[in-house]
């Protein structure tokens, strides 16, 4: 197409990325790295920009023993780390997972078909590999167990949550679903256990601002626009404790345990509201009350109303094995 100018002008595209060489491994992708431009011809060898790059972190030896072992693969295969170096050069290894605490409880499911599985996830378990939760994550189990390599999240819970998550087994119905959580075109119900206060209005619906910083583990309300918000109802008493049902309409970090933290509420067992502690990260004894109960929706792709509902139960009301 002629430019302004009178030349024409191209727009120099990106070639698709190659498929993986290598399979996954406990149900994770290998790490795919795309070598860099080197406009001042820094690094003469594949191996040379591989230390620079992974040295900080494993280090010059540990670079060169994965080198040896034929674990960085290029397209034609291993890498002996002596290739010139290429600007674009796709490069794959498998990282070394470091020992995970099995999580003693297992993910259940509730629906699967061609396009999606619903999981029930229980407490203590990451939905997605994260930090020190790699293997031990749903995702990961799921991909395993079920033999479906390809996999993925259409929304994340949080680790100490249990309850329902949706996963899409096709990459091409991955971004309909997807669609769904980040335009809130899904009913998602929780059910808590936290103190009973005669003194809270309920229900009531709470909207603030809710602020979570990289790096801090809890989130914090702030002045401002609201950005989150979320219905409050007691379902039924029992003593000193309430059981209640939270009906979020955003998705903000944290956003349920935040809201009802600020309502002097509290969910029993929370690590992190009021007082953020420093809870034995294999105790699996004491799990957040908070279980995402309920999720409802339009299905993307053959119109149809999907409503699933999880089978577990808050020990704390109904102590019953948590498995």
């Amino acid at each position: 197409m002629p430019g302004r100018l009178g030349f024409s002008c191209r727009v120099r595209r990106r070639s698709p990325v190659p498929p993986a060489p290598l399979p996954q491994r406990d149900g994770i992708d290998p790490v795919r790295v795309r070598l860099p431009a080197d406009p001042d011809g820094t690094w003469g060898t594949v191996r040379e920009h591989l230390v620079h790059r992974f040295q900080g972190a494993i280090g010059a030896g540990r670079v060169d023993a994965m080198l040896g072992a034929g674990r960085f693969v290029g397209t034609g295969g291993a890498l002996s780390g002596a290739e010139p170096y290429e600007a674009g050069r796709y490069v794959w290894f498998h990282r070394d997972f470091a020992p995970e605490t099995p999580v003693p409880f297992a993910v259940r499911i509730v629906h699967r078909d061609e396009r999606i599985v619903v999981a029930d996830k229980p407490h203590f378990l990451a939905t997605t590999p994260r930090g020190r939760h790699i293997t031990e994550t749903a995702l990961a189990r799921l991909r395993r167990d079920l033999a479906l390599p390809a996999l993925q999240p259409a929304h994340r819970l949080d680790r100490l949550t249990a309850g329902l998550a949706l996963f899409v087994v096709r990459p091409e119905d991955r971004g309909a679903y997807q669609g769904l959580f980040g335009g809130r075109r899904v009913r998602k119900e929780y059910e808590a256990v936290a103190p009973y206060d005669r003194s809270v209005a309920l229900p009531v619906t709470v909207r603030s601002r809710i602020v979570k910083e990289r790096g801090v583990l809890a989130a914090r309300e702030e002045d401002g626009a609201a950005n989150a918000e979320s219905r409050i109802e007691l379902v039924e008493r029992r003593g000193g404790l309430g059981r209640y049902r939270l009906l979020p309409t955003t998705g903000r970090t944290h956003q349920l345990r935040v809201h009802m933290n600020g309502l002097g509420l509290p969910i029993l067992h929370d690590p992190v509201y009021p007082v953020v502690g420093d809870p034995d990260p294999d105790d699996f004894s004491a799990p957040l009350q908070l279980l995402a109960k309920v999720l409802e929706f339009t299905d993307p792709v053959d119109g149809r109303t999907r409503r699933f509902e999880s089978g577990r139960r808050l020990a704390a009301w109904d102590p019953a094995p948590m498995g």
